[in-house]
């Protein structure tokens, strides 16, 4: 099972107290951002902060580094300073696989992730997800709205069919895939909303601006005990019929399968991972 990504937690780099409260924060992965959140005359400045903030533990948490693009001036000492101490680097602005492969032949080993933020990064999203270094995709939400000259609307109808694109994508190649921030972070209502369409949709987890957004994040993308019940009640109820000899169980009126197994079991998994991250 891979480590859960329920809540993406972006910082900014050049925000030393809020990467050392990070260290405590409820965040399944953060995301140490020296892209938008940093102005210009910080990024070189930002860039030594948060070299110096990976050298502490932040015990389970996945830690990202979005670096600038490449065609800044900024971008390739971006990745040259986390080639090492982070989990991964996170390519801003991902609109085709050799976008990725620029930053690879500057980074050997670390894993990448790529922002998908653009309409050719949605038409390229099956190649881009097809390279051989790529560990995780984050949904660019709000560059992909100015991009397609989208009205906000609370079920982003008009971000759909790039949603699905990248979804599919991540799904046909076995990648971590996150959903984008959602903007007004008061709003908890909302919030869920939006989370419970993502989680609904197939995401691992949504990208958030905010600590107060953790904890919605969390229980939404993580198995309910509810949930957790019925996969138990369903591999139960399939072993019992196998032993029997029968190919399918029925369990509360429902035919149990093995593919609903597969998925029951990977939903134990999580659960499972949860609780060891979190313990």
């Amino acid at each position: 099972m891979t480590r859960p990504c329920r809540s993406v937690l972006y910082i900014p780099a050049a925000n030393a107290r809020a990467m050392d409260k990070a260290r405590s924060l409820p965040a399944d992965a953060i995301i140490f951002d020296l892209e938008d959140a940093v102005t210009p005359a910080e990024k070189p400045a930002a860039r030594v902060l948060l070299a110096q903030a990976l050298q502490q533990d932040y015990g389970g948490r996945l830690r990202i580094v979005r670096i600038n693009g490449l065609d800044s001036a900024w971008g390739a000492d971006d990745a040259r300073a986390f080639a090492t101490g982070a989990d991964a680097v996170l390519v801003p602005k991902a609109s085709r696989p050799e976008d990725l492969d620029e930053v690879a032949a500057l980074i050997p080993d670390t894993p990448l992730w790529a922002m998908l933020e653009t309409a050719a990064g949605m038409l390229n999203a099956a190649q881009i997800a097809a390279h051989p270094r790529l560990q995780g995709m984050v949904m660019g939400t709000n560059d992909l709205a100015k991009e397609l000259n989208a009205r906000f609307r609370a079920d982003r109808l008009p971000m759909m069919a790039g949603l699905g694109l990248c979804l599919l994508a991540a799904r046909a190649h076995g990648r971590i895939i996150v959903d984008g921030v959602f903007n007004a972070f008061k709003d908890d209502e909302g919030l869920r909303a939006e989370c419970e369409q993502g989680r609904d949709m197939g995401f691992d987890g949504k990208t958030l601006i905010h600590p107060a957004q953790l904890a919605i994040a969390n229980a939404v993308f993580g198995p309910s005990e509810a949930e957790i019940d019925l996969a138990r009640r369903q591999i139960s109820a399939h072993e019992q019929a196998a032993a029997q000899g029968l190919g399918v169980a029925v369990l509360d009126g429902r035919i149990v399968e093995n593919l609903h197994v597969v998925t029951a079991r990977a939903t134990l998994a999580k659960a499972e991972a949860i609780a060891k991250m979190t313990a």
